[in-house]
């Protein structure tokens, strides 16, 4: 059985806390969980049968001697402050928050701390399909990566950038157009799938990413479009989000159950 410690219990933390306890995320147990609001931690296990114990610290979730892989679902913060102490303390880490990635800086220190510590860093396909595609193909030569991504207006309102007003849209509007890398750090909460296809194709400056707000939108639409001498790669998901964050897609939660099932189960599917 695979010991497993959360570190953040807001709604996608919640639903991964809810498939591991419903053993819908393969031979796994939450063993402990972490929130900076201890009242989002207690919320969350209230709702399991089987209840991990909350830390009042996030070092007491990759110290727990039962715990030996970390899901990071809080923040880009989360990664930045938490990720080497996790693997220095030998435990694998599931990164949520791709978009912290984005800093090579630290991306290479969390690769450099996993080697050493015999860890692995684990970032799941998220909220699109294609991305074992993109990074087969990416082993001989890419050209062009555009993702465009298009979502319905309250799914962006609480953007700065993008503003409240936002939700009164009538027509399609191109709120971003740009590299990945100035994308996933203006958009850091709706953006994430901008991140990984980043870290699976070209990179974060050769990777082009546009949002759009839709008003005529219901759900979350991520396309992507990659040439190379592979030929050429196109896809188009049409995501439902979740109920509790229209930000998030469901897509997502359930990207990150099924990695926890290939990790436990013992036939792997996918490059």
């Amino acid at each position: 059985m695979l010991g497993v410690g959360l570190i953040g219990c807001g709604s996608i933390g919640t639903a991964l806390a809810r498939a591991i306890d419903r053993g819908r995320a393969g031979n796994t147990r939450l063993m402990v969980v972490y929130d900076l609001n201890p009242q989002a931690a207690k919320k969350l296990v209230a709702g399991l049968k089987q209840r991990p114990r909350i830390a009042r610290r996030a070092d007491e979730v990759y110290r727990d001697r039962r715990v030996r892989l970390v899901i990071e679902a809080a923040s880009q913060k989360a990664v930045r402050e938490f990720g080497e102490r996790i693997l220095r303390a030998r435990k694998d880490l599931i990164v949520l928050s791709v978009g912290a990635l984005a800093d090579g800086s630290l991306r290479k220190r969390l690769e450099k701390t996993a080697l050493k510590n015999g860890c692995k860093i684990y970032i799941p396909s998220g909220a699109v399909v294609g991305i074992d595609g993109v990074r087969a193909a990416s082993i001989d030569q890419v050209s062009r990566v555009v993702l465009t991504t298009r979502k319905p207006p309250r799914a962006l309102a609480r953007n700065p950038l993008v503003g409240k007003e936002i939700v009164k849209l009538k027509r399609p509007k191109v709120v971003f157009e740009g590299p990945a890398r100035k994308a996933v750090r203006a958009f850091p909460a709706s953006v994430n799938v901008a991140a990984t296809l980043s870290l699976a194709g070209v990179g974060f400056d050769k990777t082009w990413v546009r949002i759009v707000a839709d008003p005529s939108l219901k759900r979350n639409v991520h396309e992507i479009r990659i040439e190379g001498r592979a030929g050429r790669i196109l896809t188009r998901t049409e995501n439902l989000p979740m109920r509790e964050a229209p930000g998030t897609s469901k897509l997502a939660a359930l990207s990150t159950i099924r990695l926890l099932r290939n990790l436990t189960e013992p036939t792997y599917i996918g490059a």
